[in-house]
């Protein structure tokens, strides 16, 4: 997705399927953030904002709206730094480009800002823990393409429930390098598949 996008309101009109004159009084009504245009007073609304407004008024946004993953990204969520610059130089290794992210709530923040294909997440984290961070980015449709590996050294049963919180796969701790490689390649591989069969 690129960030920088604006829409006419005519463009958000259709996307909500509605009249471009709706979408003005949305604007007035400070219910869509939007600005206007020197000098010729047009409303230019940022992506972002559209984004929000659509997801704020249970309104579907569009697939063509939400943020392409990369091929080669992932995310590592984990807390212990050791566990962390070991997974990324794996990863980097294997040619993946590779962001970390210390916890729950930076993994929010990293989510946004690099788009992965792929994230790997702990489960056992101070504040917010994998669960929640599951929970929340399976709440969004914006994430939906988003592949989860959690690698952790939870019990069988709490691997289980990360799988019913939405995680694509499972990987305990302590593992082999080349396990954590197969197990990112082919969540790699359905992203790859998922895109082709959408373009």
């Amino acid at each position: 997705m690129d960030k920088t996008r604006v829409l006419t309101t005519g463009e958000a009109a259709k996307y909500c399927g509605v009249n471009f004159r709706t979408v003005i009084r949305w604007i007035e009504r400070g219910r869509l953030e939007a600005y206007k245009l020197p000098g010729r007073g047009d409303h230019r609304i940022r992506l972002e904002d559209f984004i929000h407004f659509l997801k704020s008024n249970d309104m579907p946004v569009p697939e063509e709206l939400c943020p392409e993953v990369s091929s080669s990204k992932v995310l590592v969520v984990e807390d212990q730094l050791e566990m962390a610059s070991a997974m990324r130089r794996v990863l980097r290794r294997a040619g993946y480009e590779v962001e970390v992210a210390a916890d729950g709530f930076a993994a929010g923040l990293m989510l946004a800002q690099c788009q992965p294909a792929v994230m790997t997440l702990d489960i056992k984290m101070p504040g917010m823990d994998g669960y929640e961070v599951l929970k929340t980015m399976r709440e969004q449709a914006v994430y939906k393409n988003v592949k989860v590996l959690v690698v952790s050294a939870e019990t069988p049963a709490g691997m289980q429930k990360a799988l019913e919180f939405g995680a694509n796969d499972v990987l305990s701790k302590p593992f082999d390098n080349d396990e954590l490689l197969d197990k990112v390649a082919t969540l790699m591989g359905t992203v790859s598949e998922a895109r082709t069969a959408t373009a």
